[in-house]
């Protein structure tokens, strides 16, 4: 019987079935707690994360048994996959797991935000105002074009959705083939063609060294005036600074930000966002419902299972 932790939440189910077999230990604040952490990790042999648990050399060196490290979504930013690779560490994403949740977050936050104040103006009309003029001045879906950064399985499905709904479709990914048929019914463009083009640009690469500050005081210029940006991947490709100077000064149409570049956030970036208009914020839940969350941990309580046989042979 291996022990398995888990550091972030997971689906009961899922737990339940590892536990049929194994010694878990549940536990969704050590992802907050890392010492706690590596006091626990000495004898297990697989690790649970969502995002928020650094998954360091550190810690994976106190973890001489460790055989397998589950990702409860498919970003792998938070671990150090030179270090796993190095042990033998078998690293499992639930790739397109939540990419259905994501591209409908991704639509609705457009939708809302190309209707601008319609859909902010609640405490308005609670309060007894009448603002009609002020809030007929959203835009449409057709003939809008929806730009994506990061043409994999989420932003795919955010394409396929966008096309449903109206939208026509715009994508850039270096590292997807011309000759993919994903591109049958978006077109392939450039960086610096994607940026001057679409009226939404949303972002579906990983953080790395090349898309830190990706989208910073430059980029967010050479974008078409009332521009929505839409970030579910990874907080630090968006410079959080230049993006809300873009919103204060109206270049920006609106935005919706699902990740920060810390989080969960402290003072100093919230402080950043306050009294920004046309801005939606969410807590890194974009990819996250209820039937994401089964999907994904269902997935990951499988590659573990399967992991641990296959070593244990």
């Amino acid at each position: 019987m291996a022990k398995i932790i888990i550091s972030e939440f997971m689906d009961q189910a899922a737990v339940d079935t590892l536990a049929a077999t194994h010694d878990v230990h549940l536990d969704e604040t050590l992802c907050d707690r890392p010492e706690a952490l590596t006091g626990e990790i000495g004898d297990a042999s697989a690790l649970i994360v969502r995002n928020r648990t650094q998954v360091t050399k550190e810690l994976i060196t106190a973890a001489p048994h460790l055989k397998a490290v589950g990702r409860l979504g498919v970003g792998l930013d938070n671990i150090d996959l030179t270090a796993c690779k190095a042990r033998n560490i078998a690293v499992l994403p639930a790739t397109g797991a939540n990419a259905a949740s994501v591209a409908e977050y991704v639509i609705a936050a457009a939708l809302m935000l190309l209707r601008g104040p319609v859909f902010f103006g609640t405490g308005q009309l609670q309060a007894g105002s009448w603002p009609r003029a002020e809030m007929s001045k959203g835009r449409e879906i057709a003939g809008k074009t929806l730009g994506v950064i990061g043409f994999g399985s989420i932003g795919q499905t955010t394409a396929r959705l966008a096309n449903a709904t109206g939208f026509q479709t715009i994508a850039h990914d270096e590292f997807l083939s011309p000759a993919d048929p994903a591109w049958t019914t978006t077109k392939r463009v450039t960086f610096e063609q994607l940026l001057h083009q679409a009226d939404i640009v949303t972002l579906h690469c990983p953080l790395d060294a090349q898309t830190r500050n990706l989208i910073a005081a430059p980029q967010l210029a050479a974008m078409r005036p009332g521009t929505i940006l839409i970030n579910t991947a990874r907080g630090g490709i968006v410079h959080e600074q230049a993006l809300t100077d873009a919103l204060r000064t109206g270049h920006l149409g609106g935005a919706a930000i699902d990740v920060f570049a810390t989080e969960p956030i402290d003072r100093q970036t919230a402080d950043t966002f306050v009294n920004v208009p046309n801005l939606i914020l969410t807590p890194h839940v974009a990819g996250v419902t209820q039937e994401s969350n089964q999907r994904i941990s269902s997935i990951t309580a499988d590659n573990i299972l399967r992991v641990l046989m296959e070593t244990a042979t």
